[in-house]
């Protein structure tokens, strides 16, 4: 693992951006790795590759967003792009609904779309969910704890699904976990997708936020009560309520196209050799980052972020070609643009090389801290699966407690790449090392976490030394191995809990077969 982390965080990898021309350079050092470790080709056509093709999408000459007498401009009171492939946008007279938290689970009974045609019409969407002001876990979308149809990339989908034309998420700052600063800036510089054959048409025409303040003035031209629709929408039977207004507004997009590839290695298994147990982590990183001091370095190194979770993938593929295939077949992929909005894992989710109907479960690797090892961990995303039992029952074999999820209103089990195959079923490990170190405590183990969260991550001091403590790392894929190996040497077809927002489309997936 140290060899793998010093190699691809070095100078010489440029800080790993995908379609450039250091990912020629990045290919072969991975492909060689799985070969020297003893995977088979897992790829496309007998190969190690499967190829990612993507857009990128640059919007500009935004109009405000006019309503009535309203304007409201572009930047300070709201932003918007569009995921369709067409260099024009243009929303005309669509009229606006209030559509609560825009969400749509059946198996909680709650429907916010309940009763309303959103062909030809703009959403207007509260961010996070019902429950986002709790203290405890308790409640119907789990109290404090995020789940999915809080996140905005759930918002947007369902908008789409409902036949929206457009889709607008309100902002605010604490359920959010973020400032406006952040939306603006994330929102109005180019935006990646997958490109495949349907050019990103089931998108809605255009998707953006707006400011809370913009939101006020939106409702009082509206003549609605802001407080009171918002106050309704946190409970069930809420109907969405037309606002009685209709919004205007265009831009332009530039587009770009290019490929990147995932890289996949596999270890047949002896006795289910189509069932099949995942690993991953991403490869990529952001390239050229702006220079933390005059002089210093302009490389995003990457090697916390994700070049360990690289070496831990190469080092299981090792360790389980040692131990000798397993019952299932396991498959190691090595991921690309992850940090460009996971689409590696999404286009393997949406094109798998391997049904995932037959996909039993998986483990994900991203940005393992150097420290020391620790007496806890926690499930990230909480007890949504039966994946917890066989973590709680390893952490048990190993001597380790379970602990809990730090800031569980942000919703970090969305944000890593096990997310785009947890989404269409596939129950996914994502664990996170705890805060209570064996030598130094919380305060040793919240001090590594805020030396990283603050200082490096994302910036080219994200690098690689010679000094680091592994301990925790290595502890980190002995687990990682035993909660993989569980899964391909077992017979079980882990499924989420009853209410989970995955549960569906597993039992869906899983219905064909006995």
């Amino acid at each position: 693992m140290q060899r793998t982390v010093e190699t691809l965080a070095s100078d010489a990898y440029e800080g790993r951006a995908p379609s450039t021309p250091v990912e020629a350079k990045v290919l072969k050092y991975l492909i060689a790795q799985m070969k020297a470790v003893g995977l088979k080709p897992g790829g496309e056509k007998g190969g190690w590759l499967h190829t990612v093709p993507t857009v990128e999408l640059t919007s500009g000459k935004h109009t405000p967003i006019t309503v009535g007498g309203l304007s409201l401009n572009y930047g300070d009171d709201y932003v918007a792009v569009t995921f369709r492939e067409v260099p024009k946008t243009q929303i005309t007279d669509a009229p606006m609904v209030f559509v609560g938290y825009g969400i749509n689970a059946p198996e909680l009974g709650w429907n916010d779309y309940a009763g309303v045609d959103m062909r030809g019409k703009v959403a207007v969407i509260l961010i996070n969910d019902a429950d986002w002001m709790a203290q405890d876990e308790t409640g119907t979308f789990k109290g404090r704890r995020m789940t999915y149809y809080g996140r905005w990339t759930y918002k947007f989908e369902e908008a789409a699904r409902q036949g929206a034309t457009g889709a607008l998420i309100i902002h605010d700052t604490f359920p959010a976990a973020y400032g406006w600063n952040v939306v603006k800036s994330s929102w109005s510089g180019a935006q990646y997708a997958v490109s495949d054959n349907k050019k990103g048409m089931d998108n809605a025409q255009s998707v953006g936020w707006i400011s809370q303040s913009a939101a006020q003035r939106l409702f009082a031209t509206a003549g609605k009560d802001y407080p009171a629709l918002v106050e309704a929408a946190r409970h069930k039977g809420f109907a969405p309520v037309p606002l009685g207004v209709k919004a205007s507004w265009s831009f332009d997009t530039a587009i770009r196209r290019s490929t990147s590839h995932n890289v996949v290695g596999i270890l047949p298994g002896k006795v289910a050799p189509k069932e099949y147990v995942l690993y991953s982590a991403h490869w990529d990183h952001l390239g050229l980052c702006a220079p933390e001091a005059k002089g210093s370095d302009r490389f995003c190194h990457g090697a916390v972020d994700n070049a360990t979770g690289v070496a831990a993938l190469l080092a299981l593929a090792k360790a389980n070609v040692q131990a000798g295939p397993a019952a299932r077949s396991q498959v190691f992929v090595a991921l690309t643009l992850e940090e460009s909005g996971l689409l590696g894992s999404e286009y393997y989710a949406r094109h798998p090389l391997y049904p995932l109907a037959q996909t039993v479960g998986g483990v994900n690797m991203d940005a393992l801290l150097p420290g020391g090892a620790s007496r806890d961990y926690a499930m990230v995303g909480g007890d949504k699966s039966e994946l917890s039992d066989i973590f709680r029952n390893v952490l048990n074999e190993q001597g380790l407690r379970e602990g809990p999820e730090e800031h569980v209103e942000r919703g970090h089990y969305y944000r890593s790449d096990h997310f785009s195959l947890a989404k269409r079923g596939v129950p996914m490990f994502d664990i996170s090392r705890g805060s209570d170190l064996v030598a130094g405590g919380r305060a040793a183990g919240e001090a590594a976490a805020r030396d990283y969260n603050e200082i490096r991550y994302h910036q080219p001091s994200d690098a690689y030394a010679p000094d680091w403590d592994w301990s925790g790392i290595s502890q980190d894929v002995r687990l990682y191995y035993r909660l993989g190996r569980v899964l391909a040497d077992g017979r079980m077809w882990p499924n989420w809990r009853p209410g989970d927002e995955f549960r569906a489309i597993r039992d869906a997936s899983r219905k064909p077969r006995k």
